[in-house]
Order: structure tokens, then sequence, then C-alpha cells
């Protein structure tokens, strides 16, 4: 139905909306000022000293600036989000590439071109305010849309499934998860007791484990990781047509993850590693940027998938419904203020505009009520959306009033509809046919409280996971599931987890058992309650889209980070060509040495140090660079240098070395000598300018790797 006169004024022109936004934003800002004044606006004489009876007497109760001061700080903070409490958050756009016109009437999915204003806030799930951003963990992934029809919240993950499927167990998953009550630990972590024990009576949970352990849940940035809804959607067009729908958001710069020994020591060198790089990329135009793309899948088709859709622990598999790329997401403004924006924005599931709804999905019709029920709470009544931050671009009327922290001023005597007072005409409509409408789902009956049949396949698609890893993945998946087991303290519950790990893969069971002094029992396993003898035949073993290893390549070296080991005496002339090359490519480079100021060069030069050996670590790069010349030996006497070159070395990042820099290499046993066997991403280059432009040329190609797998004995490294 084409849109009314009304709804047509309504909207804005799509140009108009970026800057609308921005606008509404700047008119609640404000920049520091001269004068310090009370919040009533009184100038305040003296910011340092109370009122006293005297010099040295007792503070007066009169002292209405002290107590506003006090009163304040005691107020400052409101209560953290249960789940997704640890976040950060920035401003951008949505463009649309392609239209979905056959598919859904949202205003925003129409017009190619058109660009909506976002905010996006990532987050961990587990953890409280204070953890650190590097834990094991899924992340949040929560964009607003601020369309010209209402705003339209995506909040979903960086893993496309979850543990559960029921919104029941929601309270309980996270009982489980978060630290245990007695004594409040562990904190932003799943390697415990009491998680396990859920996970191992949960049998459901097996695929979101597998995705839990994989390097999946520990992105090397939060502009590296993927982004899913989750769950599954619906599209409504124009004529009332329906088809389910599945988001995804693919990165610009690849999908990428830390190495677990990194994520634990960048928890403690800085905890804010993945905030820091999304401010600092943004601040420095390195924009960060997905690719939205949908599964659209026939309802009637639905069926024929080999599982459930309303079923939140199951994914797609691309090779049975292809992603198709449909708009582009910018992130190009971090926040004014991280409190009033990130923590007080406020998402929610419901929050949908027409040509979008929901389905029957148990865990999604859960999270519609809580989202809003847990804003309500947090934020301190009903009128959040009035908020900066979670305002509309398009104008709202309704006859809601009043409530705390009210800020519109609704005119007139009117609070109530229908009614001739207001407007001068009844305002109702029964069934009308404007705004949005809810799709026509056919519902069964009568009320029962069980689930379907359809969600009793609970191994199947943990084991498609399995199967669609790389070798390198399936041990790094295998060594996750050891160190938290290793964790548990009570021997029953990781016996459970190995009997479940049977029925995903038997090869994988046996593996995380042997660390644990254990055997997997598939038959104890299906005899306890909560299994279920299912086991459906999906049309694919493997899906080679859930493989991050050959799915981040070729993206470029933008934005990587390169430490640059430095000491008196260093040859700068190949390293002004690397450098060069780096930056063209839109890498960065970091000078580090023993100490900050400058080192003198080899030619009586000056070179400008950017961190010494005691901030950084090369968990914080993504490469090292050692140049040549008398530099190389002293490095090679630093324990902090050897430790820096060791470590990237085992962590299998490119490890460039330039002349002299050879000598470093064998001292640390590592055998990377001209004429010997290649190490897989040690790149050596010559000082002599005829060969500076293929060693760069060589060190960036090496870097777009990333990461190089097949180096030996990286055991036997001492780091």
């Amino acid at each position: 139905m084409p849109p009314s006169k009304q709804e047509s004024q309504r909207k804005s022109k799509a140009g108009e909306v970026l800057a609308a936004k921005h606008k509404q934003l700047e008119s609640f800002s404000q920049g520091p000022e001269s004068l310090l004044t009370t919040n009533q606006g009184v100038v305040i004489p003296d910011n340092h000293n109370s009122l006293r009876a005297g010099a040295r007497g007792p503070t007066l109760l009169e002292d209405f600036i002290l107590r506003e001061k006090l009163l304040h700080l005691g107020r400052e903070r409101i209560p953290e989000r249960v789940v997704n409490a640890r976040g950060a958050g920035a401003h951008g756009y949505f463009e649309l590439t392609r239209p979905l016109v056959e598919y859904t009437r949202a205003d925003f999915l129409q017009e190619v071109g058109s660009r909506t204003p976002v905010f996006v806030r990532f987050s961990t799930a587990s953890g409280a305010r204070g953890s650190a951003d590097t834990v094991r963990d899924l992340r949040g992934f929560a964009v607003k849309f601020y369309t010209r029809e209402g705003n339209y919240d995506l909040v979903g993950s960086n893993i496309p499934v979850f543990f559960i499927q029921d919104a029941m167990k929601f309270p309980d998953l996270l009982h489980a998860w978060k630290p245990e009550p007695h004594h409040g630990m562990p904190q932003a972590s799943s390697a415990h007791d009491t998680f396990w024990d859920f996970a191992s009576l949960m049998p459901e949970s097996s695929h979101m484990l597998m995705w839990l352990m994989s390097d999946r849940a520990l992105p090397r940035s939060w502009r590296m990781m993927e982004g899913f809804g989750v769950h599954t959607f619906r599209f409504v067009n124009a004529k009332g047509a329906s088809h389910f729908v599945k988001f995804h958001w693919r990165p610009k710069l690849g999908r990428h993850a830390l190495l677990w020994d990194e994520a634990q020591k960048l928890a403690g060198r800085d905890p804010d590693f993945h905030r820091r790089d999304l401010w600092e990329a943004i601040a420095q135009g390195h924009f960060p940027e997905w690719e939205l793309g949908v599964q659209v899948i026939d309802e009637a088709k639905a069926a024929s998938l080999g599982f459930d859709l309303l079923d939140a622990t199951k994914l797609v598999p691309e090779e049975l419904v292809p992603v198709l790329p449909v708009g582009k997401l910018v992130l190009n403004r971090n926040p004014d203020n991280h409190f009033a924006e990130a923590e007080q924005v406020a998402f929610n599931p419901g929050h949908v505009v027409p040509g979008i709804d929901f389905t029957s999905d148990p865990l999604l019709q859960g999270r519609l009520f809580a989202y809003t029920d847990a804003q309500l709470g947090r934020l301190g009544g009903p009128n959040f959306h009035e908020l900066p931050i979670n305002r509309g671009v398009c104008p709202f009327h309704n006859f809601q009033r009043d409530g705390a922290h009210r800020m519109l001023l609704n005119k007139g005597q009117v609070s109530y509809e229908p009614n001739s007072l207001a407007s001068g005409a009844e305002s109702r409509v029964d069934g009308g046919q404007q705004g949005f409408q809810s799709a026509a789902d056919e519902l069964e009956s009568p009320k029962i409280r069980r689930r379907s049949p359809s969600f009793d396949d609970h191994f199947s698609q943990a084991s498609m996971f399995w199967n669609s890893q790389s070798a390198v993945e399936k041990d790094h998946i295998v060594a996750a599931f050891q160190y938290e087991l290793s964790k548990v303290e009570v021997p029953a519950i990781r016996q459970r987890v190995v009997d479940n790990l049977a029925h995903v893969d038997a090869k994988l069971a046996r593996k995380v058992a042997e660390s644990l002094g254990l055997a997997p029992d598939a038959r104890a396993a299906a005899g306890r309650a909560g299994f279920r003898d299912v086991a459906a035949r999906l049309p694919v073993e493997a899906s080679p889209a859930l493989s991050m290893e050959g799915n981040g390549n070729g993206n470029g070296i933008a934005t990587r980070r390169v430490a640059v080991l430095v000491a008196s005496g260093v040859e700068v002339g190949a390293l002004r060509v690397v450098q060069q090359a780096l930056q063209d490519a839109g890498a960065t480079c970091s000078v580090v040495a023993a100490n900050l100021g400058s080192v003198a060069t080899a030619s009586g030069q000056q070179l400008a140090v950017d961190h010494t050996f005691c901030t950084v670590s090369s968990v914080m790069f993504d490469a090292v660079l050692v140049p040549g010349g008398a530099s190389a030996q002293v490095l090679a006497a630093n324990g902090d240098a050897v430790h820096f070159v060791l470590e990237a070395y085992r962590h299998c990042k490119t490890v460039g070395v330039i002349g002299e820099g050879v000598q470093l290499l064998r001292t640390l046993g590592i055998d990377a000598g001209e004429g010997g066997p290649a190490v897989p991403g040690v790149v050596l280059g010559r000082n002599d300018p005829p060969s500076r432009a293929q060693l760069a040329q060589e060190f960036v190609a090496a870097l777009a790797r990333h990461r190089h797998w097949s180096r030996a004995n990286l055991e036997a490294v001492p780091a």
C-alpha cells in the first residue's frame, strides 16, 4: 500500500538524514567554558575549598556547592548491563548498494545510495564493565539505525548461534557463566565449574561451545570480526509477502584472531586493547567498514534445510543459501562522551520498522521482553528513548506522559486517545493499514510447555563446524577445551563434557580427554537427562565459510602495526624504504627501543623512539622488523628485545631482519641464514640499495598473510 500523505511528510530526504542526527546530537553538546558554575548556573567562586567555620574549623552543612558535587559523584554510575557490560561504540552510516524492494518495505532498504545514520556498540558478553577486552568470549555487535521511519536495532553478535534454544534458560545460563556467587570469581571467564556444569547438562549448547572454543572468540580487533543477527527474522514487502532472513556483517579488513597466549598477555598489558584500537583507527581516518549481507529464505522452502530456522543454536550454511550483499556500514566518528553515548545507548531487538518483523524463535521472543525491562531499570524509567543517543530522527507522537526524566514538554490538556480535544478530530483507527504491519503468521495450538521435536538435533551443526576448520584451527579448539576443563575442579563435570564431545567428533573428544586423564563415553552422554537421540543429516558436512583461515587473506595490511626494534648504531637506509612501503599500504610503524627520546643511527643522525620495551610487547603488534647495523648486536644482549622477537616468532607473525639482524636470529636459535631452508614468514634483507625495494615488497607480502602456521618446532621457542 502506498504511503499516506502524512507518512510522506514525516520522511525527510535521504540525503538529509545523516546531517539531521548529527545536528540533533550537537544541540545537546557542550564544550569547555571559562566560568565554573553549579548545575543551577550560579558562578562558583572557589572550587578548591569548602565553606568552614574558621580556617581550621568544621565544614558547614550549608555549603550547597560542596553538597552538589558530592551528591552528583555518588550517583554518577548507573547499573551496568547484566550482559555486554564491557563495551564501546562509534557513529557512522549505512549505505544501501542493492535495493530490497522485492523482499521488504523497510524505507532504508529501498533506494540505492541512501545513507542512514547509525550508532554501533561492540562489547564482551560475560564480564563486568571493568574487565578486559581480550578475554575468551562472544562479542556483542549492536547497530542502531536512525531511519526515517523510526529507530531499528539489529542487536547481534560475532557468533551466529547461541547456547540455548529457549529464553527460559537465559537467566540460568547467565548465573552459571558469571562469577560464582560464593566468592565472586572468576571475572570474564568461562573456565570454571558452574559454567561447564551447566553446559555439560545442556547438550543443545554443543554448537555454541565449538564457536566459543574457536579463534572466533578471540578477535584481533572489533574491526576484523564478523557480525550476525543470530536469530531468524522476517522481511515483509509492500504486498504483505513474507520471507525469512538472516543478517551478516563482513569486515572489509578480513576475519582475524588473536592467539590465546596473546589474548592473556594483552589483558594485562592493555585491557582496553579493542576499544583503543577502534578509537585510534577512526581518529586516524582509517574508518572501519563492513558489508551487510542477507540470507533470504522462502518460507515454503525452510523445512527442506534439514533443521529448524527458529532454533537459535543453528545457522544456515552459505552453501545452501548464499549471502546476498546489500550495503555497507562505515564508522567515521568517535563519541564525544563515552557515558552519554556508549553507556546510555539503549538497544532492543523489539525496535523494528515497517518491513522487518519477528519470528516465533523462543529465544528471540524472550529477548523482546527482557531488553525493554532491562533498560527501564538501568536507565531509570520509561523515558530512556528521549536521551539524545536514543532519539530518532523522525518525529514521534503519542499520548504517553510523565515518568522519570521526562524531557518533552507536551502541550495541551489531552493525555488519552481517542479524543476530540487535541487536534479537533478523533484519531482512533481500528485495523489501520498504515505504519507497522505484523506478518500474518499461522500459529499452532493448544498452549503447551514443550519444545518442537525439530529442535532436538543438538550435535550435527557442531560437527559441521568442526569439519569446516583447518588443522591449525582444530588444534586451537582442542587446546581451548583442554585449558578450560583443566580449570574445572569437579571430575564429573569434565567427564560429562568429553562424553558430549564424543557425539560431535570422536577424534576431538579423545584429544580433549587425553590431557585430562579421561576416556570419552558416548553411551553415558546418551543416557543423561536432556540428551536427544536425534542425528539429522545436513545437506552439507562442512562449510568452508566457517573457517577463518584462508577467508581473511587478500585484504591487504591497512592499519596493521609493525614494531621496529632499534638501538644505537642502527642502519636506516633499508629501513626507510620498508617503512615507506608499509605506509603506502596503510600499515603503521612504531620504533621501539630501551629508552624514550632517540637513538643515534650509523650515519650519526637521530632516530625518534615511540615506545620502550617496558611499555609495549610483541603481542601489541602484527609484525616485527629488526634493521641492520651495530644495533642488532646491542639488541641481542637485551633480554627484553630477545623476548620480543622470540614471542612474535612463536606467535607465527612476520619477522623481518636486515643485514646484521640475521645474526640476532641465529643467536636466538632461529636458523634463517641465507642459503639455508626458508623459514615461513621470516623475511631476510641486505642493506645494499639494489635489494631494498625487493625486501620491502617481500615484507609487505608476508605481513598480508597475517600468520605463518607452518613453522616447525615452535614448542621449543622460549617465549
